[in-house]
């Protein structure tokens, strides 16, 4: 057995090296306590909201900064996307909160049991009466058809003339986004019983079906069809992101069926408190004034500021075309069906 002496000095500095370690170990040791100390709300969204360039980053940072917490968004496609997983955890979600359902999904959201009352309904500037116990509207747009007017000077001012012509267009599918489904909720609203025969002669106008919005939109931008379904409020983002005023939404005379995005809490959260705390500032003044710039939406109340320069060159509907949550269930299965019925001929 070999054995090594060790002098004064060496023994201090191997002593001093101990103690450091030790302190480390001490330090790794208590790190995993204190992330575990530190409450995460889970918001499971839609993929674009909790993008980079989406609203989510900048919304969670200033909560983080109010409730020493961490947000965790869990994405899932668009709106019609986070309503089936929804569907399919049931209670075993670990979402506390829901953020990117619309009117046309609240019902069928409602009636799954998973949605908790709100604590408080927060006062909105939309343009037609909204109130509702469990969802809270953080924004909304009027749907519409985006053009460039640089290749297109006189626009159809309805579906009518849209089906009239033999301009091409891009839209979504209804299944599978929100913006789809809006857009057959517009016919069925504006033409009700005659929706049936205005899908008729609007199909040849379909260049394709995408299923979602960011698709359809990089069609369109490419070149690739001569207008595409959006928002009344998409020329604001080339306006104020890209300083290019080429693109405007074509004015409808039957009116714009409107899009309201709304937030809620589930029952099964375990972080009810938390939940609540960030419904209210998803509705205050800092995170509403962060949706016109990121989700390129009209926020749910307009802060303080005011809304931003280049909005104000948008087109405003004269006529607000929006089911009620229970009008948009009971009509949404016969209106895709129309849709399917028309596009498959």
């Amino acid at each position: 057995m070999l054995a090594f002496a060790v002098s004064v000095p060496a023994r201090r500095n191997l002593e001093s090296v101990m103690k450091v370690f030790h302190l480390a170990l001490a330090f790794l040791s208590l790190a995993p306590m204190a992330m575990a100390d530190t409450p995460v709300l889970n918001v499971l969204t839609y993929d674009s909201f909790a993008a980079d360039w989406g609203p989510g980053p900048a919304i969670a940072k200033g909560f983080e900064a109010e409730c020493a917490c961490k947000v965790n968004y869990i994405t899932a496609g668009d709106g019609a996307a986070v309503l089936s997983r929804l569907k399919m955890e049931g209670k075993g979600s670990d979402a506390d909160v829901v953020l990117g359902l619309d009117t046309t999904l609240t019902e069928a959201a409602r009636a799954t049991g998973l949605f908790a009352p709100l604590a408080a309904i927060a006062p909105n500037d939309l343009p037609v009466p909204y109130t509702d116990a469990n969802f809270e509207p953080f924004d909304w747009g009027w749907f519409a058809f985006v053009y460039d007017k640089t290749k297109l000077s006189n626009p159809p001012k309805s579906f009518k003339e849209l089906a009239a012509s033999n301009l091409k267009v891009v839209i979504e599918d209804p299944r599978s986004s929100t913006p789809g489904l809006g857009l057959v909720m517009w016919v069925k609203a504006a033409y009700g019983d005659q929706s049936g025969q205005v899908w008729k002669d609007f199909a040849h106008n379909i260049l394709t079906v995408t299923p979602s919005w960011d698709a359809a939109y990089g069609l369109f931008l490419k070149g690739e069809a001569d207008m595409v379904l959006s928002y009344t409020t998409s020329p604001a983002y080339h306006l104020i992101a890209e300083k290019d005023d080429t693109k405007a939404a074509a004015p409808f005379s039957e009116g714009h069926y409107m899009q309201v995005e709304v937030a809620g809490k589930l029952a099964s959260s375990k972080n009810q408190a938390l939940a609540d705390q960030f419904l209210a500032y998803l509705a205050g003044d800092a995170a509403q004034a962060v949706i016109p710039t990121t989700n390129w939406m009209y926020p749910a109340k307009t802060p303080a500021a005011g809304l931003p320069a280049g909005f104000e060159t948008l087109i405003k509907p004269m006529k607000s075309l929006l089911y009620s949550p229970a009008e948009a269930e009971a009509a949404r299965q016969a209106a895709v069906e129309e849709w399917q019925t028309a596009l498959s001929r």
